[in-house]
């Protein structure tokens, strides 16, 4: 389980440095994609293993169904961390997410959510004031 923020930089060359914790949960390596809301999604091997069988079992009949596994698939990069615990990020993802300077990295329980910090503030600000409706209109109570 992913949990907390922390607040990083990327740099010129699109490496961004992950904190220790999630590094050691994320492993060897990963994926990275475009998520939702304006953010990357990043998943341990183990996670994407098992969206992608989910996304597989979606009709390919479906258009929305193949739009969305086409978007989600083609944006996506396994990525390592280097010796300075840093994972390079290519740019189609950077632009995606406006991802320059300062950066939000955020655990989200089973995955990694990279947003710039700008992004990341602006989201918060829209959700926060309806914390306690969103936890009303959850099937599970918490």
């Amino acid at each position: 389980m992913f949990v907390g923020n922390y607040v990083h930089s990327i740099d010129e060359k699109g490496r961004l440095s992950l904190p220790a914790k999630f590094r050691e949960r994320l492993g060897a390596s990963f994926v990275t994609t475009h998520g939702l809301d304006g953010c990357l999604f990043v998943y341990p091997m183990p996670e994407w293993e098992a969206i992608s069988n989910r996304l597989r079992d979606l009709s390919t009949t479906k258009r929305r169904a193949r739009d969305f596994s086409r978007l989600f698939f083609a944006n996506a990069q396994e990525c390592e961390c280097d010796k300075q615990g840093r994972c390079s990020l290519p740019l189609h993802q950077r632009e995606y997410a406006a991802l320059s300077g300062e950066t939000v990295i955020i655990g989200a329980n089973s995955r990694v959510e990279i947003w710039s910090a700008e992004n990341w503030a602006r989201y918060k600000q829209s959700v926060q004031s309806d914390y306690a409706a969103l936890a009303e209109d959850l099937q599970t109570p918490i």
